[in-house]
């Protein structure tokens, strides 16, 4: 893609440096944007889940393959150091952009202008050609990451994450639809990157579909999960299972649907209670051996009514099973997943589903909706199971499967543990770094 030398301030801007001949084409720097969660928060807190983890790890993996990171973020503390080392390798740097704290996601299209002159004077006291590219992670970070890419001269590589054009498409009952400016935003970062990263195939074809984006630069990078976190313990799937519920004070025979990661509507925690509610009035003898931890924290929509998924299961009058814990750190994390017989994952939406290849990398099946890229993350009928749409009672039949059978837990849980392996981001990373590669060659030319 050819970038014109832009405008600013009435001044014509050097045009964009051309690399010599012969010269490399793997960046050596990256600057890689967040805009509004930090890869230090704690997923599962406010805005932070699946995209935290998948910028930590590959930035991480990324560095280990020679390709230094540079992750910018918005600092949300007065007490944040300027710059963090995350890893060897990797720097996060706080940029100060509105006010530290309470501004809420919504509120953040305002401060990029903010954010963009913040990490624009970053680069300012490096020399020329000190980032070989830029790397945005959503489309608030897309819309920074198309300004400081024209103005630096480099490529912008993009990853969605989410699509506002998807969720409205498949919104929650009562759920807030996304605003036309993100619309608008993320059809501005499409046209404008170098190369779009999408999770699957499906979401490729979302991004053809909804964006208009030119087929020949979207390239299909599937998430990784980190296997030596998430794994079965030695001794086995089904001893390690106990050994996890011991750990954590839970039953050791029990049926256990977990429930981890954010709580707000679009990822339906709601339709867990209301089939475990379902499943208890068909088998009330099962009230004496079923416990049902949801491990995570309000987000999004969901902080409009941070009581309401307590005050549903009062109303389901399944108080008396259901386990609300915080959300956790990511080895406590593993450990809830050990534990549980299932992990149920009734999305209306998800672009990947992480939360689901780290069970299964931990020996645990999972019950998901068969939305976005959870297909590709769950194999139906060896994995888990995946169920078309949200009714309760469609999930409240997949769980009976697991109640009648106690031992399909540990069955489906090896396959599990085997399929996660795939899914590596020692892979994800290399077919990352192929991205960038093509992007900087492309623009060389």
């Amino acid at each position: 893609m050819t970038r014109r030398a832009p405008l600013h301030g009435g001044t014509l801007l050097p045009p964009p440096r051309q690399r010599p001949p012969g010269a490399r084409s793997r960046p050596r720097r990256v600057a890689m944007l967040s805009v509004h969660t930090s890869p230090l928060h704690q997923p599962g807190t406010g805005d932070a889940g699946g995209m935290n983890v998948y910028i930590v790890e590959l930035a991480k993996r990324l560095a280990a393959i020679d390709i230094e990171v540079e992750i910018f973020t918005r600092a949300t503390s007065a007490a944040l150091p300027p710059s963090v080392e995350l890893a060897p390798g990797v720097l996060v740097r706080h940029v100060a952009a509105g006010p530290y704290e309470g501004l809420a996601k919504e509120d953040l299209p305002a401060q990029l202008c903010a954010f963009t002159h913040g990490v624009t004077q970053a680069w300012a006291g490096r020399h020329p050609g000190h980032y070989d590219l830029v790397h945005s992670h959503y489309w608030l970070s897309g819309q920074v990451g198309r300004l400081t890419a024209e103005r630096w001269g480099v490529p912008l590589v993009h990853a969605m994450h989410t699509m506002a054009k998807v969720k409205n498409a498949s919104l929650a009952d009562g759920d807030t639809p996304e605003p036309a400016h993100r619309v608008l935003g993320e059809t501005q970062v499409a046209r404008a990157a170098d190369r779009l990263i999408a999770n699957t195939d499906k979401e490729a074809e979302e991004l053809l579909h909804h964006y208009d984006a030119d087929t020949d630069r979207v390239s299909v990078v599937h998430p990784g999960v980190n296997l030596e976190r998430f794994r079965p313990e030695a001794s086995g799937v089904e001893a390690g299972r106990a050994a996890a519920r011991t750990r954590l004070g839970l039953p050791a025979h029990a049926l256990i649907p977990l429930f981890a990661g954010r709580i707000q509507p679009l990822k339906a925690p709601d339709v867990l209670l209301r089939a475990v509610a379902r499943l208890l009035e068909e088998r009330p003898q099962l009230r004496e051996r079923i416990v049902v931890p949801v491990v995570g924290g309000p987000s999004g929509s969901g902080l409009a009514r941070p009581e309401g998924l307590q005050k549903l299961a009062a109303c389901l009058g399944i108080s008396d099973v259901v386990l609300f814990r915080p959300p956790v750190g990511q080895d406590q994390l593993a450990d809830w997943y050990r534990a549980a017989s299932v992990l149920v994952m009734p999305s209306y939406s998800e672009s990947f589903g992480l939360v689901a290849v780290e069970a299964q990398a931990c020996g645990t099946p999972v019950i998901a909706a068969a939305v976005g890229g959870l297909p590709v993350a769950v194999r139906d009928g060896v994995s888990g199971v995946l169920v078309p749409g949200h009714d309760p009672v469609d999930y409240a039949r997949a769980l009976r499967r697991f109640a009648d059978d106690p031992a399909l837990s540990a069955r489906m849980g090896e396959a599990a543990a085997r399929h996660a392996r795939s899914f590596g981001w020692d892979t994800a990373a290399a077919a990352t770094a192929q991205v960038y590669t093509a992007a900087v060659r492309e623009a060389c030319r």
